[in-house]
């Protein structure tokens, strides 16, 4: 018989990061996902499993030391919220330029600045487009339910040390807050191997291992992002993820991620009730995006809404993807407002259907 836990999205990412073997999170407390660091200080998972969970004295010191743990070879993760991953910008650079795999965790608040405690989307272009310097992608993975945001991490561990690159699970507060039934997968063991890159010290079959990010002869750093860009086009062409909802027969199509998705599904129902063709197309992966996907969609729609609990950060993509050929409109609410479902299907009606 399968065994559920009444959990909040911030509490399920942190059992899930024990359980996934990690080896250690380095951290600060910040409103609204203060439940991860507080539910792992709670849990001792040093006692479980031997995993290092350290409150750091700032964001940037827990960047740095995740850059650290990540060069030692160790499934590492930290946690924050928008102003906090800011701080961390330029670890994460670092820690990109260094291919290294991590887990980075962003439970989205409104802004600019300190902004609200509430939850937002605001966080897309800093997520999805290097909000460090440099030519740099995270892999980018965006749950909508507490269920996801405990599966992500084991899949964000996956892709990181498959492609040697920071992931980022990008979720907001309302996921992070809210309670709902999630399944674990069981115990996993952490890892007693290094893998061959890290910084372990010389052994009897190699020198010592050194990483950097930093080369200042320019050929060969232009060499370097050769390669990263190579990586990221495999990344593009092999992790795109996307879910979609009644799309078979839909003229219409909602794009939406997080909550603003789960709020367009009964966006959705209330659509098809006054005859309105409309369907969800579900980013899973917000880097890489599926722009083939919506692309090849768009021949069969007269318009497409996207969904933002911001200014409108992700239409830019939906734009991209659809490259002229029909409508794109956003709808959004700002300031850790969460837009009603009715709000949706008005803004459906004038700024697509009416506009």
């Amino acid at each position: 018989m399968e065994e559920y836990v009444l959990m909040k999205g911030n509490e399920a990412i942190a059992e899930a990061a024990i359980r996934a073997g990690t080896d250690g999170y380095f951290g600060y407390p910040i409103t609204p996902q203060s439940e991860v660091i507080e539910y792992l200080a709670a849990a001792k998972p040093h006692e479980r499993t031997g995993m290092v969970m350290l409150q750091a004295e700032s964001e940037v010191a827990a960047i740095n030391m995740l850059y650290g743990g990540a060069g030692a070879g160790k499934k590492v993760m930290t946690s924050s919220s928008s102003p906090g991953i800011s701080l961390m910008q330029e670890g994460i650079s670092y820690i990109a330029g260094s291919e290294l795999p991590c887990l980075l965790v962003n439970v989205v608040r409104g802004g600019p600045g300190l902004g609200t405690i509430q939850p937002s989307q605001s966080d897309y272009f800093q997520a999805t487009k290097g909000g460090g310097h440099g030519d740099y992608n995270l892999i980018v993975l965006a749950p909508a339910s507490v269920q996801e945001m405990a599966d992500f991490v084991s899949l964000g561990y996956d892709l990181a040390f498959k492609y040697r690159n920071p992931a980022m699970i990008l979720s907001d507060g309302a996921i992070g807050q809210m309670m709902e039934k999630v399944k674990f997968k069981p115990q996993q063991p952490r890892s007693k191997k290094s893998p061959d890159w890290a910084t372990t010290g010389k052994t009897p079959d190699r020198e010592r291992n050194i990483i950097t990010s930093l080369d200042l002869d320019p050929a060969r750093q232009e060499r370097f992002n050769e390669k990263l860009q190579a990586k990221y086009k495999e990344i593009r062409e092999k992790e795109v993820r996307y879910e979609k909802i009644q799309c078979d027969d839909a003229e219409y199509l909602f794009v939406a991620y997080g909550t603003s998705s789960r709020i367009c599904q009964k966006s959705m129902q209330m659509a098809r009730e006054e005859g309105i063709k409309v369907g969800l197309l579900r980013p899973i992966t917000l880097w890489p995006f599926p722009y083939n996907e919506i692309r090849m969609m768009s021949g069969q729609l007269k318009g497409i809404l996207s969904v933002e609990m911001s200014a409108g950060q992700m239409i830019e993509d939906v734009k991209l993807a659809v490259e002229g050929k029909v409508k794109v409109k956003h709808y959004g609410r700002m300031g850790g407002i969460i837009p009603t479902p009715d709000e949706i299907v008005k803004n459906l009606k004038q700024k697509i259907i009416g506009g």
